[in-house]
């Protein structure tokens, strides 16, 4: 007997249903699927938040400079002429940022194994590419679901039956981060 179900697909799309399942999960908190996916979801899900809870303090900051382009109030970048050359203009800048210990990294890339890339596209501007701004899932669950599930152990998710589907009878339920 295998030790997962193999939800009528081969293994290659298997895995991509339940790796794009899994992303929406974790990005919206909740989906609407199948029992028999909602429970190999469950697992998969799990065992990422887990990871996350573990991992979650494990980084130093840092103090870094990094060139940051000036830009006018119109957000486009400075430019000045020098030797007949249009060239942008730099300003040094001192940002703080995480840096990761190595089982945090590992743990980072383990995730970005399972998720695909998210990208967020607000409401006003919809259809607008300049407006669409990719999503870091790690950095996600690392920073928001991480610490909402600190002092608990396991149970991350609750799935809710909400009755047979119209066209196959297939029972549906609600899969919900508790």
């Amino acid at each position: 007997m295998a030790g997962y179900r193999k939800l009528g697909r081969n293994s290659n799309q298997r895995k991509a249903l339940l790796r794009n399942q899994v992303t929406a999960l974790l990005y919206h908190g909740k989906i609407r699927t199948t029992e028999a996916r909602a429970k190999e979801i469950r697992k998969i899900a799990e065992g990422l938040i887990a990871m996350a809870v573990r991992e979650r303090d494990n980084y130093e900051t840092v103090t870094v400079k990094a060139k940051v382009a000036r830009k006018d109030k119109d957000g486009k970048r400075v430019k000045e002429v020098v030797d007949g050359k249009k060239v942008t203009v730099y300003d040094e800048v001192e940002k703080e940022i995480k840096k990761d210990k190595p089982s945090r990294l590992h743990a980072r890339r383990q995730m970005l194994r399972v998720f695909y890339g998210v990208t967020e596209v607000p409401a006003a501007a919809a259809g607008k590419k300049k407006n669409t701004k990719a999503v870091d899932m790690p950095a996600k669950m690392f920073d928001e679901i991480a610490p909402k599930y600190a002092n608990r152990n396991g149970g991350y998710t609750r799935i809710v039956k909400i009755g047979p589907r119209k066209g196959d009878a297939a029972m549906e339920v609600l899969i919900e981060l508790v």
